[in-house]
């Protein structure tokens, strides 16, 4: 009667999804001060208070019909102008507001391109570990999911291996920097050497490849690192943006899509992401927050918590023996299990209240997930927790 595959992913939830509801369970049965939740990517930085003021503002000065009424369906004009020009200023790009589409954050940044440019049986290459739900969207357009292994310790991209996992029928690669789960940001060499194999590629089998660049976690960087725009080192890129890290608004569902100016067939490529958007019923995101990010186009929340918090967490697991991957952005810290199932690890941190995510779901087992997007009383308090955990490896 209902489509199958659809029925069994609403009956399953996502294990970070299950781990935090366990979370909340136990919350309630011992009180949230005695859990140690470190599953979910919830922002726990409030929204700048610009963002606040300019909702008041919007609220009490602007016309109320057209503050709650549809934009374009890509979005408002002037906020997508608005967007184009700040990103110009800040990276030298040549975009304008016809290479912007207005979502409702990355999630629908995302399944917009694959469903604008997967077809069926086409191929999309991910690099280990990657956001689990990259399987999920695209499995509903046809194409296949290619993982692709990264390099040990520094997770930057093996570049003979995706070399070697190009074919044909690859129609997109997937990239996620700063990324979730590792914190790894893509370095400059890294970028261009995977740029060049993409080029060359396209080349062979006579093509466009395109590139779908995932930044959530763009503005989530410390000290000092570069995190490269794509647009700048690749023509068929497709930049899928969100605003629920930067500016702490997760539940709000704000971000964009840009196209590529020097995309081929740019034309079509902006029709394709309209034409999808409006297939699947992603059409005019939410008018209040598309205003509100037109005033807080330059804001973000207060990142410097989160490096106060990797830099606690990073220094005392590895001082207890824990390897963890050093990250240089986002808010997950990458640690490798102390035996080798991670699942198995997990319920043992659920012994000490502990709750991490195993990341045999992110393509890398043996690994689980820290995010450190919490109160940083939480880490401290956790710390004897952690060591309890580590010594029973010991």
């Amino acid at each position: 009667m209902y489509t199958e595959s659809l029925v069994k992913l609403g009956k399953v939830r996502s294990e970070i999804r299950e781990i935090f509801e366990y979370g909340n369970k136990r919350k309630a049965e011992i009180g949230a001060d005695k859990v140690f939740d470190f599953s979910i990517g919830n922002p726990s930085v409030p929204a700048p208070k610009s963002v606040d003021n300019a909702i008041i503002d919007l609220v009490e000065n602007f016309d109320s019909v057209a503050l709650h009424g549809y934009t374009s369906a890509q979005g408002d004009g002037k906020v997508r102008e608005t967007i184009a020009n700040y990103v110009n200023k800040r990276f030298g790009t040549d975009i304008t507001a016809n290479n912007i589409y207005m979502t409702c954050g990355a999630a629908a940044s995302l399944t917009i391109v694959m469903n604008a440019i997967m077809q069926k049986d086409d191929e999309c290459i991910v690099f280990t570990p990657y956001f689990p739900e990259y399987g999920v969207f695209l499995e509903r357009t046809g194409a296949k999911l290619v993982a692709v292994d990264s390099e040990e310790k520094t997770f930057q991209i093996d570049i003979d291996k995706f070399e070697k996992a190009i074919t044909e029928k690859t129609k997109a690669v997937i990239i996620n920097s700063p990324n979730n789960p590792s914190g790894v940001v893509y370095t400059v060499e890294t970028i261009e050497k995977m740029c060049k194999v993409l080029n060359d590629k396209q080349e062979e089998y006579g093509h466009p490849i395109f590139l779908i660049t995932d930044e959530p976690y763009r503005e989530l960087v410390y000290d000092d690192t570069e995190v490269p725009y794509m647009i700048n080192y690749y023509d068929n890129t497709f930049v899928c943006y969100s605003y629920s890290k930067a500016l702490s608004l997760p539940g709000e569902r704000i971000g964009y899509i840009v196209v590529s100016p020097k995309m081929v067939d740019e034309a079509d490529a902006y029709a394709a992401v309209c034409g999808a958007g409006r297939a699947l019923g992603y059409v005019c995101a939410p008018s209040l927050y598309q205003r509100v990010i037109e005033r807080c186009i330059d804001e973000t929340a207060d990142i410097s918590i989160y490096k106060t918090n990797r830099d606690l967490l990073y220094n005392a697991l590895t001082e207890m023996g824990y390897e963890c991957v050093y990250p240089d952005g986002a808010f997950y810290l990458f640690v490798k299990a102390m035996c080798e199932d991670a699942h198995e690890f997990c319920e043992k941190a659920k012994d000490y209240e502990l709750l991490l995510v195993p990341a045999d779901s992110f393509g890398t087992p043996g690994y689980v997930r820290v995010s450190y997007c919490v109160q940083t009383k939480q880490i401290e308090d956790a710390l004897p927790a952690f060591e309890a955990l580590a010594k029973n490896y010991k």
